[in-house]
């Protein structure tokens, strides 16, 4: 690195703190958490894309595709079940919720069951969602680290307190026009690296005859998931992947809060279809340039051996650090800076959103003035704690990273079965909700701790499955007065977003089915 780079990351960061201080004026909690319900489709369609992109993805994906030992192009079986889960949500499960004008999503399980539902959920996504991303920012800092010459201490600082200082000034409006800046960024980083990629390699046709030929292969339907060793199956990834990700976007505060901050629910279907179309095409350009860059490393034995045999995520960084011009290289540090950011500014806000809801404006309603101030403290301390625990992730994070999509998938399944029982099953109450919310959870840390050879994608929809039976079993058996019967509108379908989705999921399974062929 030289002068030219460090000044381009220079200019970015100063460039993101006037961003917070250009969206500070908040009058009011809607205005800070949801932006005045002022959004449009595709700013929060940009956003979302751009949080899910994050700088494990940039880095740890190509990585994998390209480099990793049994990896691959199957990374892209994790697209195949996000079209099916965005017609899920745009049809049964965020209307009910967006009518109701909630800030939190957990906001519905009170209203419906009871207060203990919603403290309790909302808890798990504050401390998981703290722990994640401080484990996310310990990484990123460690890989920048091994391209920059400065301390790792110093990169984690400059994530955190750029992210903390415009999103604590600006809220939401600060977290979704940022994150359309630094998806620009992040995107363009990956063209670059892959045309570099493909520069040094000697063009197209060298990589197509030089390409390892089992990277190529992306469907498996022999792979149950049950029998160990076996994982990336159709079938796992299919079904499992629907639960995950119609949980995560629609009932994960972190995501479901983009949606609650859109002007009508005609955005909200707009931003869902937007997703649904927009991931795996971002996924497939990242993926394909792990594959020119891995078969780079294997055609240069200097560039291989730069690599460390245990740290094959360093294969991005190294060839930034090495492949690229100056200039160039600062362009694709703060691509990298921007993916780290775009999760964090996620995380503050939601998290803060989650706390002033869930916990300090539930039962005491505060004026505005004491809203915007408690949720900005909020947003600060939220953001302080991802930073220091940052500090104390240390060596363990390899392994932190893979415990840590475990333990979403032990959650994930049954707080989605936990929605779908209270806004489609009347007959169950609060406390057939929190037994099979607890059932559900405990039957996947059992699959867990002694099951080992069941995928962890199929606890997404084993612990659904379970909740949702044991809810409706016990509420049947303990029958409860008290049942809150939440009007909601006659379910409407758009037909065409739905016949966009449904054909495009049979279009990218079709394709990733012959993609092997393409080469």
């Amino acid at each position: 690195m030289n002068l030219l780079d460090y000044t381009i990351i220079a200019v970015y960061i100063i460039g993101f703190l006037f961003l917070g201080k250009l969206f500070k004026a908040s009058k009011s909690g809607e205005d800070y958490f949801l932006g005045s319900k002022s959004f449009h489709w595709f700013p929060l369609s940009i956003s979302t894309a751009a949080t899910q992109l994050s700088a494990i993805s940039f880095i740890s994906a190509p990585a994998f595709v390209g480099l990793k030992e049994g990896g691959g192009m199957m990374w892209l079986t994790y697209e195949f079940a996000v079209p099916l889960a965005m017609i899920f949500l745009m049809i049964f499960l965020i209307p009910p919720m967006f009518k109701m004008g909630i800030v939190s999503v957990y906001e519905y399980l009170e209203n419906r069951y009871s207060a203990s539902t919603r403290i309790l959920l909302s808890i798990v996504f504050q401390i998981s969602r703290a722990f994640a991303t401080s484990v996310m920012i310990y990484t990123v800092s460690l890989i920048l680290t091994s391209v920059m010459d400065i301390p790792m201490w110093v990169t984690i600082i400059i994530i955190g307190l750029v992210t903390l200082i415009y999103s604590y000034q600006g809220g939401m409006k600060a977290v979704v026009y940022g994150d359309m800046i630094q998806m620009g960024i992040l995107f363009l980083g990956i063209i670059i690296c892959l045309i570099y990629g493909l520069h040094h390699l000697g063009g197209w046709d060298t990589f197509v005859n030089n390409v390892d030929q089992q990277r190529l292969n992306v469907i498996d339907f022999t792979a149950t998931g049950f029998e160990g060793g076996d994982e990336f199956g159709f079938w796992p990834m299919l079904i499992g992947g629907f639960f995950l990700y119609a949980s995560y976007y629609g009932t994960d505060q972190s995501q479901v809060q983009r949606l609650f901050s859109a002007k009508d629910i005609g955005t909200v279907r707009k931003a869902l279809l937007c997703n649904g179309l927009m991931r795996f095409p971002l996924t497939l350009t990242y993926c394909i340039m792990g594959l020119i860059i891995g078969t780079l490393v294997v055609q240069n034995p200097d560039f291989r051996n730069m690599i460390p045999l245990d740290k094959p995520d360093l294969m991005i960084p190294i060839f930034i650090k090495e492949y690229l011009p100056h200039g160039i290289i600062g362009i694709l540090l703060i691509a990298i800076f921007s993916a780290a950011m775009s999760s964090l500014s996620s995380t503050i806000n939601s998290l803060s959103a989650a706390s002033i809801e869930d916990i300090f404006n539930r039962s005491k309603k505060m004026d505005n003035e004491q809203y915007v101030k408690y949720s900005k403290w909020l947003a600060l301390f939220w953001g302080v704690v991802c930073i220091v625990l940052a500090f104390f992730t240390g060596d363990i994070a390899k392994t932190v990273i893979e415990a840590i999509n475990k333990v979403g998938s032990v959650f994930y399944g049954p707080i989605f079965a936990t929605f779908i029982a209270a806004i489609g099953l009347k007959r169950t109450n609060f406390i057939g909700a929190n037994a099979g919310l607890l059932t559900g959870v405990l039957v996947n840390v059992y699959l867990w701790l002694y099951c080992p050879e069941v995928f962890w994608f199929w606890w997404n929809a084993i612990g659904a499955v379970v909740t949702i039976v044991v809810s409706l079993v016990v509420s049947t058996i303990i029958k409860r007065e008290e049942y809150q019967d939440i009007q909601t509108d006659k379910i409407v379908v758009d037909y065409q977003k739905v016949a966009i989705l449904s054909v495009f999921a049979i279009a990218i399974i079709a394709f990733s089915y012959i993609f092997p062929s393409l080469f």
